[in-house]
């Protein structure tokens, strides 16, 4: 029933294999190796190629990878026995054909996989053909505890109650009883019981007229203080309703520092974006942490050599000095503790829980089996490995150089086409305006199309912006062309039809980039998601940016999971276009909570193309993920 079995070493040599049908085994195993290996995404149950189910096993001490393949329709429950089988076996050979010397490339392997899947393949027969016998009513838990039951029940045994524990019951209940009324009567006489009506009003009311203030004369009221509320001489100074009041001094400082404040933003975002945050060097505390660690660890090896009964003063020596040379071989026993903190830490700064959890099998799946180094502790090892794994994940697989792109487009004569989604309120005009307004300090053309007919209020929004850009990028002569134009054609139209015809303007008019704004949508949108599904498939933007907010932790993988999902499921295409970036906004509203960058990226593989860092244009940034790796694992 297997159609694949590959063992191969980290480096790329393949050791042995075997190939159940005429089926290329290269294509599924390299797309496993790319989109699981080395994506760090090996905590998952398996992973789909075409009609194929893939999963692997890692023996990190000889650098082994295991990978079998089978039909996904079928419900193989040996297939993990079967891993963990064959890569004992195969250590053994391995092992042995090293030490002598007598491994070469036709290693035989046939007829241990054979007798090994044979056996996996009876275990599972037997386990599904066994016939289950029905219980008899004695076997049964109805049974036992209605017996149980019967001996307590005094009726059932039908065994006469003496009159002497009827008594004592009687007894029990008569002095509970007379505790219950002692007790009621103390809380009378407090006035907090139901006595006689008004027992404990009236010493309510005689504690009240005990503390109730001597004078009676009724206060006037008494204006409030505000804190930093002004005085009435400031308020002429700060009155800007009445332009007369301003002399010509003032009136010139005021638009000289506007103009100033347009000349600064001009020419600020030329080139590439500036990278978000700063990399803190931690290299002095990372070291002090290794030291404290093997310390830690050599004075417990010493105190087990020394506390070992029958071991004279060398045994403790020789583990001292055998902890000093390092060789300790990790399992999962010895990371679980560490990673279940890691993960309790990951959920903290935002990431999401499944996310974390993957995350941190994956971590504990490339660790197993590792042989640590000289001076090596494990709580380091983890965190090393760990910080390896989530910049694995941040770095792209393919890097998204919108400006390239752009000029390769006008060299083809047309326009490169970004269209920006996401769900309501996460702030896609404004990042929208700043994309353009980056565009614009780079020499482009740009034309934004109001594709957004379902908000009241959308074409008004992005027509705001187009008067700021307008007036900020300005052309040099009033004979040259725009450099930004709105492409709006009001409420209720078709957004797809927008788009195509936005495109087509852009093209005539020798724009050099658009930017199509979508209405927002929640994820479980159909009709919406539908019409977004309809825009992307007949226009074929370049690049399909999903603004997303960093304030959501498990929300964020379920809107693009969703999304991704509809897009598929809604453009009727064997190949359907899906996300192919992330936008990720308010990036400056959460301190070091930066954990929905590492669901965003991990959830659809795709990269962080721009980072929203604040309300004015030049508040565009790109993603350093040195920098959210340190601020995630930092405690």
């Amino acid at each position: 029933m297997l159609d694949l079995f590959v063992i191969f070493s980290k480096g790329g040599i393949v050791f042995w294999c075997f190939q159940g049908a005429n089926l290329a085994i290269a294509q599924p195993v390299n797309a496993l190796i790319k989109s699981v290996i080395l994506q760090e995404r090996g905590g998952g149950n398996g992973f789909n190629h075409e009609s194929l189910k893939l999963q692997h096993k890692l023996d990190n001490e000889f650098e082994l990878v295991f990978v079998v393949g089978y039909q996904n329709i079928l419900q193989l429950s040996y297939i993990d026995r079967l891993l963990d089988d064959m890569q004992r076996a195969f250590r053994e050979r391995f092992r042995v054909a090293l030490e002598n010397g007598t491994y070469n490339h036709s290693f035989d392997f046939d007829d241990d996989f054979r007798v090994l899947l044979k056996r996996c393949e009876n275990e599972e027969r037997e386990r599904v053909t066994q016939k289950k016998v029905m219980r008899t009513f004695e076997q049964s838990i109805k049974y036992t505890k209605s017996k149980e039951g019967a001996k307590m029940d005094p009726l059932v045994n039908k065994q006469p109650v003496k009159v002497e524990e009827l008594k004592v019951e009687n007894e029990m209940l008569s002095d509970d009883d007379d505790r219950k009324l002692k007790k009621l009567a103390k809380l009378t006489k407090r006035g907090k019981g139901p006595g006689p009506r008004g027992r404990g009003t009236q010493s309510k009311t005689k504690k009240q007229e005990a503390t109730k203030p001597a004078s009676t004369e009724k206060k006037g009221k008494v204006a409030r203080v505000w804190d930093n509320a002004g005085t009435a001489s400031e308020a002429g100074s700060l009155d800007f309703s009445n332009t007369d009041q301003l002399n010509g001094e003032t009136h010139e400082k005021a638009s000289g520092s506007a103009g100033n404040d347009v000349n600064k933003m001009v020419g600020s975002m030329k080139g590439e974006l500036q990278s978000v945050g700063e990399v803190e060097s931690e290299e002095e505390e990372e070291e002090e942490e290794e030291e404290e660690e093997v310390e830690v660890e050599l004075a417990s090896q010493t105190k087990s050599g020394a506390k070992q009964s029958g071991k004279s003063i060398t045994g403790g020596l020789f583990s001292f000095f055998k902890g000093l040379a390092g060789g300790k071989t990790l399992t999962k026993q010895d990371v679980s503790p560490i990673l279940e903190k890691m993960k309790e830490h990951l959920i903290a700064k935002n990431v999401a829980t499944d996310i974390a959890d993957q995350l941190c099998g994956s971590v504990a799946t490339k660790l197993e089996g590792r042989v640590l180094g000289t001076f090596s502790g494990v709580t380091s090892t983890v965190k090393a490995s760990l910080h390896e794994s989530l910049m694995q994940i941040l770095s792209p697989r393919r890097r998204v150089d919108i400006l390239r792109d752009v000029m390769e487009s006008k060299k083809k004569a047309k326009p490169y086409v970004i269209t920006f989604c996401g769900v309501n309120g996460v702030g896609k005009s404004t990042n929208l305006a700043k994309v353009c307004f980056w565009l614009l300090d780079n020499g482009y053309r740009v034309l934004v199309s109001a594709c957004d007919t379902f908000r009241a209020g959308a074409v008004e929004q992005l027509r705001t912006h187009h008067r700021s850009l307008a007036a900020i990028h300005s052309p040099d002569n009033e004979t040259d062309p725009p450099r930004v134009m709105l492409y709006e054609k009001g409420y209720g139209k078709d957004a797809a039809s927008i788009a195509m015809d936005s495109i087509r303007y852009a093209r005539d008019a020798g724009f050099d980039v658009v930017l199509i704004d979508t209405a927002g949508r929640m994820q479980d949108n159909e009709p919406l998601m539908r019409a977004l599904a309809k825009l992307i498939k007949f226009n074929s933007p370049d690049l399909v940016l999903f603004v997303g907010e960093a304030l959501v932790g498990n929300e964020a993988v379920d809107q693009l999971t969703k999304f991704n999902r509809a897009l598929a499921d809604h453009s009727n295409e064997k190949t359907p276009r899906l996300i192919d970036g992330i936008l990720l906004t308010k990036f400056d509203t959460i301190d070091d909570k930066v954990g929905a960058a590492i669901s965003m990226t991990y959830t659809t593989g795709q990269p962080i193309v721009f980072v929203g860092t604040g309300q004015t244009y030049t508040d565009l940034k790109s993603l350093n993920p040195k920098a959210v790796v340190n601020a995630l694992l930092k405690a």
